[in-house]
């Protein structure tokens, strides 16, 4: 009996596991994010947001973020200060694993970066 009860406890673990969101997650300037996969907890979706810094500078996130701040902008400020803004954040979501967009180094993977970096080896060795 306590073999069963086990079983089914771990086969509900399994697709408790299973319900939780992928997201990806970073802190970029410009094109540059460099991303890592993040769990989203329960009542969370993805997002992606982009914003200005002092009107010069592109910012972007991406990540986990509660459903009530979803599809807003929303100012970041300096602690201490009077609301003195630094940049404004709009934030887009998404509820599929891993729809908040790629990886951030644009066109490349790890494999196509690291098969450029030793072919440019090679032939840097065959020229000198």
């Amino acid at each position: 009996m306590n073999r069963i009860i086990l079983q089914l406890f771990a086969v509900g673990f399994c697709f408790a596991l299973g319900q939780a969101l992928q997201c990806y997650k970073c802190i970029g300037v410009w094109d540059l994010c460099v991303t890592t996969k993040t769990t989203c907890e329960s009542g969370e979706h993805c997002y992606s947001g982009t914003g200005m810094a002092a009107g010069v500078v592109d910012i972007k996130r991406k990540g986990c973020l509660a459903v009530g701040k979803c599809n807003s902008t929303s100012d970041t400020t300096i602690p201490g200060s009077d609301n003195t803004t630094v940049y404004s954040m709009t934030k887009t979501c998404c509820s599929t694993d891993l729809c908040n967009a790629a990886p951030g180094l644009p066109g490349g993977s790890g494999v196509s970066l690291a098969f450029a970096t030793v072919t440019a080896l090679l032939v840097a060795n065959v020229l000198v």
